[in-house]
Parts: structure tokens; C-alpha cells; sequence
């Protein structure tokens, strides 16, 4: 899968109006984001700790909707060595939740020319399940190298054997529907599970990091060739944290500690200028950081077609 093939051009579908990947060349990396859809959700759950009317102010200053909008989904595919890595395997398909336009992940790798059967790795920066639904999409799992290696945090799978919901903030379903595809997914991907602690190295240059946080074992992810970087950050980071790093999400499992690491992390970002590429930034999500007074600025990169 080299550069060429991630940023090949096929015919799209007549429903697929708009681009659900874009390459990016880190050293001899080859990185692929791909879009999974969007997920619409309650603005709430962008700062529920912030007050209402700011809350809506930011949303009208970013020419958004007040009460709902489309958070983007986004999973990355990495090359590196003889190692296919996929980072985050998207929502899948949950018709209790009625959410149409995810779960895309699966035939638009299927558009980029990438096989399932390809894919040697698969990491996991939580166990939500818009990280890890397609995987558990009918069919995907024979498609699948019976050799495929699952990397997650320990602390992680851990977590989910008895989920505390206290200090999350979320929709009427959602929690049931996270405890039980965490639970599912445990069970039919447990003899391919890779267990680490703080820190792993996947594939050359591409290595895991626990953060703790969103949930307790959250990990980003961070790949490192010649004199580039770039940070998959999985969701410590949305798109309303760089004027607001300190609002707490809906779905953060410990919204102090998930501050503590968004703030830590976009500063060391904004120090290093490497790029970041996030689950729920606005696809294909690739930018820097830059630091802003006592916040920080989102600037995404030129486009290179």
C-alpha cells in the first residue's frame, strides 16, 4: 500500500458527493485518514460544565447549529514497514441508535482499494464504540487475518468489565449501547487482543501512549519518520477545545483528568509544530496548534490534491 495506492482516484459512487480520504506522507510513512460518516449529537455535549448562553455563543461564532450538529468520524490507515495499521475501526452499524450517516468506514476502504485481509494491526485509542463498531459489522471479522493483532491499553479493557458512567454526560441509550459493544466486542475479538500498560510500539515509528482521561486506558497514538510527526489523537481533542480546552465533554469518563491531558497535549503540539489528526475534528481533520493567549489555535494544512 504505498503512497500511490492510499491516494489513488477511483470512480466515486453516485450517493459519495464529497472526499472520505486524503493521504499524508510522514517520511516513509504512509498515512490515510478516512472519513467513517458523522454523528449527530447534542451541542451539550461539547462543554456541559459551560454555561448555556457561552456555549452557544461559540456555536453561532462557528456558524453552527444551537441544538444539534455532525461530529466528523474519522479513522486513520497506517503503512509502515510490512505493517497495515489501522488506527480506530469506526461506529459500525447500530439500528437501535438510528444513525444512518456513520459507519461508512468499511466500503470506503473498499473505495481506496484497501482489502481487510491486508490489515496486520489494528489499534484501539478506547473502547467506545464509535471506535470499535466496525469491526462488529456482519460479515468483517472473516474477512479479517486470523493472525490480526488488537493493541489496547490494559486499563482499558479492564475499564469495561464494570463501566462507571458517573461523570459522564450523555443522550438518552448510549450508555446501555456503549456497555453492551464494549462487552461484545471483548468477547469476540479476545484471543486477539494485545495487552500494553503506558507505552507500545506497533509498527516502526508508530506508537501508542496511554493518556488516561477520556477513559481510563484512552491512548493516542503518535508516528514518527525522518524529521515528521504526527499525533493521532483519538478523542482528547474536539474541535471546541482550542478556545476552550477546560469544557468538558459528554462521553469523558473523567473530565477533569481528560482536560489535564488535552491541555498538556496541545501545548506540547503547539511547542513541537507537528500535526494532529483527530477522531472528531472536521474531516480530514490534519492541522497544527498554535498557542493563543491562554487557549490555543486550530490551523489546518493547505490541502494537497
Amino acid at each position: 500500500m504505498s503512497q500511490d495506492t492510499l491516494s489513488q482516484s477511483r470512480r466515486p459512487a453516485p450517493e459519495e458527493l464529497v472526499p472520505s480520504r486524503y493521504a499524508v506522507q510522514i517520511g516513509d510513512i504512509d498515512v490515510l485518514v478516512v472519513s467513517d460518516g458523522v454523528l449527530p449529537l447534542p451541542t451539550k455535549m461539547l462543554g456541559h460544565n459551560a454555561d448555556s448562553a457561552v456555549r452557544a455563543a461559540w456555536m453561532t461564532n462557528m456558524f453552527l447549529p444551537a441544538d444539534s450538529f455532525d461530529w466528523s468520524l474519522n479513522v486513520v490507515v497506517v503503512r509502515s514497514g510490512d505493517q497495515t495499521v489501522l488506527i480506530d475501526a469506526g461506529l459500525g452499524l447500530d439500528p437501535n441508535l438510528n444513525l444512518p450517516r456513520a459507519g461508512q468506514l468499511v466500503r470506503r476502504l473498499e473505495a481506496a482499494g484497501i482489502d481487510l485481509g491486508s490489515v496486520t494491526d489494528v489499534v484501539l485509542t478506547h473502547m467506545h464504540m464509535d471506535h470499535i463498531g466496525g469491526l462488529l459489522v456482519e460479515g468483517v471479522k472473516e474477512r479479517l487475518r486470523p493472525d490480526l493483532r488488537i493493541h489496547v491499553a490494559a486499563a482499558e479493557v479492564a475499564f469495561w468489565e464494570a463501566p462507571d458512567f458517573t461523570h459522564a454526560v450523555m443522550p438518552e441509550g448510549f450508555p446501555d449501547a456503549l456497555r453492551a459493544t464494549a462487552k461484545r466486542f471483548a468477547k469476540e475479538y479476545r484471543s486477539h487482543l494485545r495487552l500494553f500498560d503506558e507505552t507500545h510500539e506497533v509498527a516502526p515509528g508508530v506508537v501508542a501512549h496511554r493518556t488516561g482521561g477520556h477513559t481510563p486506558g484512552h491512548c493516542v497514538v503518535r508516528m514518527a519518520s525522518g524529521n515528521d510527526r504526527l499525533t493521532f489523537a483519538g478523542d482528547a481533542v474536539f474541535a471546541v477545545g482550542f478556545d476552550h480546552p477546560d469544557w468538558h465533554n459528554g462521553f469523558e469518563h473523567d473530565p477533569e483528568e481528560a482536560a489535564r491531558v488535552r491541555i498538556r497535549l496541545l501545548t506540547e503540539l503547539a511547542e513541537t509544530g507537528e500535526m494532529l489528526v483527530a477522531t472528531h475534528l472536521p474531516f480530514p481533520s490534519v492541522g497544527r496548534v498554535a498557542a493563543d493567549g491562554g487557549a490555543f489555535r486550530w490551523v489546518p494544512v493547505f490541502w494537497d490534491y
